[in-house]
């Protein structure tokens, strides 16, 4: 992304309300790792998830790969991680050396190959390691806030987990958030920031704004939790197994 994006995350992400409920669903997808489990975020942007996951998970070994340096050494200072330059395309750790992989609207980057990035990802997971991924929901979501942010896709429900799956991986799993908020989403994105020049949706919200729309996250990721299933929503959380057998 571009400097000054990079420098809009470091400032918010501890706060605003999207980042809050993102870094909660990939929380959650974490839950029954071990206590010392050794974890990396791919493409890791400024450490905002790996600080949360520090404060969730004190006893965790964590670790993040950031392609810019500028991000990767405020990863670094935020989070108190073992922070790599690198690219999610060509991950700099040895094979099956994490318990877990986490990696939040990465691959939907122009920058990133899909297939090559989650073939990585796959190398370095143990057998049975957990994938857990974040990423843009829906083609027809594609706005000014994608070119913004450098994302040159965005996903599907089923697209997704045919991905996973000839990628080597099991148990595919992926669900739609952001789902209660879709219809200010579409307003915002295809009405109201709807010409190329518009800046991307990171940005400092009002208090009183921030909070409403973070707890209408909060009461979706509720009825997630207890089963419900939404055909549609601005993210996909996702989760996967490295299978034993190579695809």
């Amino acid at each position: 992304m571009d400097a000054a994006e990079y420098a809009l995350m470091d400032a918010v992400e501890d706060r605003m309300w999207w980042y809050r409920a993102m870094h909660g669903h990939a929380l959650r997808a974490l839950h029954a790792l071990p206590e010392g489990a050794r974890v990396l975020d791919a493409g890791c942007g400024t450490g905002g998830f790996l600080a949360r996951l520090r404060e969730a998970r004190p006893r965790a070994e964590l670790y993040g790969v950031e392609y810019a340096e500028g991000a990767a050494a405020r990863a670094a200072r935020k989070a108190g991680a073992h922070i790599a330059c690198g690219t999610a395309n060509a991950l700099p750790f040895p094979e099956a050396c994490f318990d877990a992989v986490t990696s939040l609207d990465v691959i939907c980057h122009a920058g990133v190959d899909p297939s090559q990035a989650l073939a990585e990802f796959r190398r370095v997971l143990r057998p049975g390691g957990l994938l857990v991924l974040n990423l843009p929901g829906h083609d027809w979501l594609r706005s000014a806030h994608d070119l913004r942010v450098h994302n040159a896709r965005r996903f599907e429900r089923a697209g997704t987990r045919r991905l996973l799956e000839s990628a080597g991986f099991a148990a595919a799993d992926a669900r739609h958030w952001n789902s209660l908020l879709l219809p200010l989403m579409i307003l915002q994105r295809k009405i109201l920031a709807k010409h190329d020049e518009a800046a991307s949706d990171v940005t400092p919200y009002p208090a009183w704004l921030d909070a409403s729309l973070l707890a209408i996250c909060r009461l979706e990721a509720a009825l997630l939790r207890a089963g419900l299933r939404f055909p549609a929503g601005g993210s996909l959380v996702t989760t996967a197994i490295r299978s034993e057998s190579r695809p």
